[in-house]
């Protein structure tokens, strides 16, 4: 055994100052995994479930987290009007300092806490970049910090802190009891009268006038009703609960009654065809089912919670983690938790999610900051007229079960939603992207006049949905549709398209678990060929990548995915995947000719790669003796400048050409089309946009190569006509934007427009639209849409 000398034991008996903080941290930390989590939590329920006064159940709630934390203050603040934070309990500080010290939103690090809504647990606050020495707080003398944001409904209702003054390493276990007393807290504050109602509900109006916001249109028509606020207001009575096995009991009992009722819906609730609002409801379906979530929630029951708290806790903690994230697809599966947990939870407190029929009116606008797709379907179709949302970059899978259901939906909407009160009169307007609060009557008869004339519209277009359009000169508009699904496909003859311009093969890689096989892609486009007899299908290859990810393709993080590894480009990289879709396209074209479209093309040596593929291909299908059609065209859809300049080049070897407008614009204007703050400072009808789209027309009709535009700028009568004008007699669009332009091509003679334009395009202005309109207006051309 080795001798303790006399300095050893020195040492030993005297640490350092160093050595005894982390001593003295260590202690404290396993006292508290040793005793307090249980304890706590059962006088915790106590508390709760006491007849003391709100205000005094908070004093003694941080008592308890004091004493059981071992920590010298334990402070909780409570948010205020303006930004503010107010201390409304401590132990360990001036108690004259109740209600009086106040804390800006952002200031120091309890303001971060609040600004970010996300715990800190600092060791050393002084180290910490935003820290800001405060001495009626305990100043430098509290060394050690941890504070968690107290979250009700989405939105930081308080923080609450515990400082000691040695420094501290708090352990996991202490975070996650604070985030559980803290769930106790917001129920106390939003239901206890701590906070007023204004404070609580920032949709109350403030006192403004506000009567329209301009928004960012998600979805096209128009309607006038009474607002309907979603807001789930869901009241926990527990908390905490002493029998796990019990509350894991009645969360099983309530996920069997959630899927019960979500297939339900899902089937009586049979949105139309020609979406894919289908796909996007069966992915909610498998989302609900999702093992991981469901265990997560259990494993917090375990820890002292009821049900009902596990389920607000586990969604707290995700929405933190994903909150941060700026990507739409991560936002959506957010939107999409946030509905699953709100239907969790009015299955484990037998509450409905949405107010009896009854009570609601027969005009519906509904308004949200935050909404799954699925929740559209808790309303009558026949009394649901639009939609109006809080933000709109991240709301595209509610915006298609909008559009499905053929009602308007606007985003971008934040102003609105600050002033607007239940039942409030609304029109909104998805045309122009704007919603109009409160409307006086002249702009409620205006509105209603433009309904009735759509009504008529509508019944017209149904007299002449078939015929083929022309112009007034003779000039024939093949009007197509854009596709992804295959429930889509059906929609082309019910609205009179004439074929499918874009079919976006991507969508249902989007919807299969595990990357599919040769045959099973080959099975669909069969199927689409089917059901198109014999009308003209181009599909395009895998446009994966960028703002559409493949849960089983890896690809690498890009600051700017727009411009990175995407569409062909992977192709190019990996020629196996492109050379398995080419193998599927022959293999379901059973010997029909086929045409294929290549996105994203950026150079010519691109189009030539892929040929040679394509090429080999037919070689190994002849090989195996399965039938390879007699044509088999490929083209290129035109998205990226470069290759305008190469375009005399590749217009010798290319069988078509569909020009991508959304992406060209982007491209062409450096604007990223996702970012709301450029969106919409560029018109798609500016001198520099024609002229770009005008040369691309001329050199496709010089070299005999059929063109076409496929983009949202062909879905709008407006542009349509100006592209027609052009030289685009082939337009794919959107299922929904087939009717208006349609109807307006009869009324077109680009005889009268073609010189007005040639002069236009040579100006300085910044957009052509107004003087377009005028033209149409003095020409009677029918410009639906924009009436």
């Amino acid at each position: 055994m080795k001798a303790v000398t006399a300095k050893s034991w020195s040492q030993m008996a005297s640490p350092s100052s160093e050595v005894r903080e982390k001593m003295a941290s260590e202690f404290m930390d396993a006292q508290v995994a040793l005793a307090a989590p249980r304890r706590l939590m059962a006088q915790l329920r106590n508390i709760a479930e006491s007849k003391a006064p709100t205000a005094a159940k908070l004093d003694d709630i941080v008592a308890l987290v004091a004493a059981e934390l071992r920590a010298d203050v334990c402070s909780c603040f409570v948010q205020r009007a303006g930004d503010l934070l107010e201390l409304f309990s401590a132990v360990g500080l001036n108690p004259e300092l109740i209600h009086k010290n106040r804390i800006h939103i952002g200031d120091g690090v309890i303001g971060d806490v609040a600004a970010q809504a996300v715990s800190l647990a600092l060791p050393d606050v002084r180290a910490y970049a935003g820290f800001v020495e405060c001495p009626e707080l305990g100043g430098a003398e509290l060394k050690s910090f941890c504070g968690v944001p107290i979250l009700r409904g989405g939105a930081v209702r308080g923080v609450l802190v515990i400082q000691n003054r040695l420094c501290r390493n708090y352990g996991e276990e202490v975070i996650d009891i604070l985030q559980t007393v803290a769930m106790v807290l917001a129920e106390l504050i939003t239901f206890g009268g701590l906070m007023t109602v204004q404070e609580i509900s920032v949709r109350l109006p403030s006192g403004g006038g506000l009567t329209h916001n301009a928004g960012i249109s998600l979805g096209r028509g128009l309607a006038i009703g009474h607002a309907v606020l979603y807001e789930p207001r869901l009241v926990m009575q527990e908390i905490v609960a002493g029998d796990s096995k019990a509350q894991t009991f009645r969360l099983r009992q309530a996920v069997a009654g959630m899927h019960e009722a979500i297939d339900r819906m899902l089937h009586h609730n049979i949105t139309p065809t020609g979406t894919e609002t289908r796909d996007i409801l069966e992915a909610y379906q498998m989302f609900a089912r999702d093992r991981g979530w469901l265990a997560r929630i259990e494993a917090t029951i375990a820890k002292g919670l009821s049900a009902e708290a596990a389920v607000q806790r586990i969604l707290n903690e995700t929405r933190a983690r994903m909150v941060q994230i700026n990507d739409g697809y991560i936002r959506e599966r957010l939107q999409d938790l946030e509905d699953l947990s709100n239907r969790l939870l009015s299955h484990l407190m037998k509450q409905h999610q949405t107010a009896t029929h009854e009570a609601l009116p027969d005009d519906i606008i509904l308004v949200a900051r935050s909404l799954g797709p699925a929740a559209l379907l808790d309303y009558d179709r026949n009394r649901l007229k639009g939609v109006v949302l809080e933000k709109g970059s991240h709301s595209n899978h509610v915006a298609i079960v909008a559009r499905a259901l053929g009602i308007p939906v606007i985003g971008q909407c934040g102003d609105v939603l600050n002033h607007v009160v239940s039942n409030d009169q609304m029109i909104v307007d998805g045309d122009h992207g704007v919603v109009y609060l409160r409307p006086s009557q002249y702009d409620i008869d205006l509105y209603s006049r433009s309904l009735e004339a759509r009504a008529r519209r509508t019944n017209m277009f149904r007299r002449m949905q078939h015929h083929q359009s022309v112009t007034r000169d003779g000039v024939k508009v093949s009007v197509q549709m854009n596709a992804g699904l295959l429930t889509e496909v059906s929609a082309v003859q019910n609205v009179g398209a004439e074929g499918i311009g874009l079919f976006r093969t991507e969508l249902s890689f989007m919807g299969w678990k595990k990357y599919p096989q040769v045959v099973t892609q080959a099975e669909l486009y069969s199927k689409v060929l089917d059901q198109m007899g014999g009308k003209p299908v181009v599909f395009r290859t895998l446009d994966i990548g960028g703002d559409k990810p493949l849960p089983y393709f890896k690809a690498p993080h890009e600051e700017n995915p727009a411009l990175g590894w995407r569409a062909v480009r992977i192709g190019m990289d990996r020629p196996a995947v492109l050379r398995t879709q080419f193998r599927a396209f022959i293999r379901g074209s059973k010997g029909r000719d086929i045409k294929i479209m290549l996105p994203l093309v950026t150079e010519v040596a691109e189009y030539d790669r892929a040929r040679q593929l394509l090429e080999m291909e037919k070689a190994r299908a002849r090989k195996n003796n399965i039938p390879v059609p007699e044509k088999i065209e490929l083209g290129v859809m035109l998205e990226v400048p470069a290759l305008i300049w190469q375009l005399d080049t590749l217009l010798q070897t290319v069988d078509f050409i569909s020009v991508g407008t959304n992406d060209l614009m982007q491209y062409l204007y450096a604007a990223d089309r996702g970012n709301n703050a450029v969106r919409g400072r560029y018109d798609p009808l500016p001198p520099a946009m024609l002229r770009v789209l005008k040369s691309i027309a001329d050199q496709c009709r010089a070299a005999g190569v059929p063109v076409s535009v496929c983009g949202e700028m062909a879905g709008h009568p407006l542009e349509a006509m100006v592209l027609i004008v052009l030289g685009y007699e082939t337009l794919s669009l959107s299922a929904q934007s087939v009717e208006a332009v349609k109807m307006m091509v009869p009324t077109l003679d680009t005889r009268q427009l073609l010189p007005y334009l040639e002069q236009l395009m040579k100006s300085r202005e910044h957009s052509l639209r107004e003087r377009l309109l005028s033209f149409a207006h003095d020409h009677q051309v029918n410009l639906a849409q924009n009436i």
